[in-house]
């Protein structure tokens, strides 16, 4: 019985001796619509995603073919956006489904190369000073330089025997660190922590914490749910206010947290390998975190370029473990006297 050769040699179809390229699909052949409808976004963004990955993406071997930037592209996309690696998609580009696993790993690999040159806080006073005050127009919050919280996505179990990764659902997931800027974009996202830790756990091993603890706590804080302890450079809700100015503390710090469940929200939309509809991650905790990473790279540059993700529907996921808060009020001293002038000084 004949077998089809695009089944057995995946590494012929991606790569190959003088840069040849299988050219199954042309961009310029189909609408903005079905691009959008099929791989989540349009066609001048696909364009600029061939432009910055083309090159890590056209890697000469000794083969004879290759699958083009543009196709591998097309491929790691319409995972990403389904969550899975459906028959029809590959033949829409041409490629079997083993190809499509092939460049799903190649474009997340390229994306998280380039992770740190889309996932950064600002470091020029200017653009410091601008965060501050997009966030202060929102719920009246001075000094804010981004909100924190923690997402857990759903993965395969590794083992039998590993259950670091087991969640207070008794679900495997990895559980996510990530601060955005009021307008959703990534400030910092970690995607490799296990799921069996809690949120202030995660923190506290964190790169964040090094980070604000060495360098960025310059007369600013994020801002943190009841799960994290209150810091000099993370200022938590109160846990029972009492007083008119404890109450307005509170109500303009939810109202601005709410930006990153907002940002979860459109990330899962718009990604939904993430989202746990179709399944979870079947890869091994280290490739599904590098999933994770590219998708919120590609997030990074879908804002960048004026995609409006809070316009995209909303969609069910896995259901976030609960977390067990504690009361917190008097684990900082110095921090507790820090919030307690931002509420004499704004709130009073």
């Amino acid at each position: 019985m004949a077998v089809p050769i695009a089944v057995l040699d995946c590494d012929l179809l991606l790569y190959g001796r003088g840069h040849r390229t299988l050219d199954r699909f042309k961009l310029e052949d189909v609408t903005d619509e079905y691009l959008v409808s099929t791989y989540g976004f349009p066609r001048q963004f696909i364009y600029h995603l061939v432009d910055l990955l083309g090159a890590s993406l056209s890697r000469p071997t000794q083969r004879s073919r290759a699958i083009s930037p543009e196709t591998q592209i097309l491929a790691a996309l319409g995972f990403y956006t389904s969550g899975s690696f459906q028959t029809r998609m590959g033949d829409a580009i041409g490629i079997s489904q083993a190809s499509m696993s092939r460049c799903v790993a190649n474009v997340t690999e390229a994306l998280v190369e380039r992770a740190s040159q889309f996932i950064h806080f600002p470091e020029d006073e200017a653009t410091v000073q601008s965060l501050k005050d997009d966030f202060y127009g929102l719920a009246g919050m001075p000094g804010v330089l981004g909100v924190v919280d923690c997402t857990h996505v759903a993965i395969k179990a590794p083992n039998a025997e590993d259950l670091s990764y087991v969640n207070r659902k008794g679900l495997h997931s990895l559980n996510c660190l990530m601060v955005c800027d009021a307008r959703g974009v990534l400030l910092s996202a970690e995607t490799h922590w296990p799921g069996s830790l809690s949120d202030c756990t995660v923190l506290q091993r964190a790169a964040l914490t090094r980070q604000f603890q060495t360098e960025l706590h310059k007369n600013g804080w994020l801002l943190g749910d009841s799960s994290f302890f209150l810091q000099t450079w993370l200022m938590t809700p109160l846990h029972i206010p009492e007083t008119p100015a404890e109450y307005r503390y509170n109500m303009a710090h939810s109202a601005t947290h709410n930006v990153i469940e907002r940002t979860f929200r459109t990330i899962r939309s718009r990604f939904r390998c993430l989202d746990g509809s179709k399944g979870t991650l079947q890869y091994s905790p280290e490739k599904s975190s590098h999933i994770i990473l590219a998708c919120c790279v590609l997030h990074n540059i879908s804002l960048e370029h004026g995609l409006d993700v809070w316009s995209l529907p909303a969609t069910g996921h896995m259901e976030q473990p609960e977390e067990e808060y504690e009361q917190m009020e008097s684990m900082d001293s110095e921090a507790c006297r820090i919030r307690q002038q931002l509420l004499l000084s704004h709130f009073s």
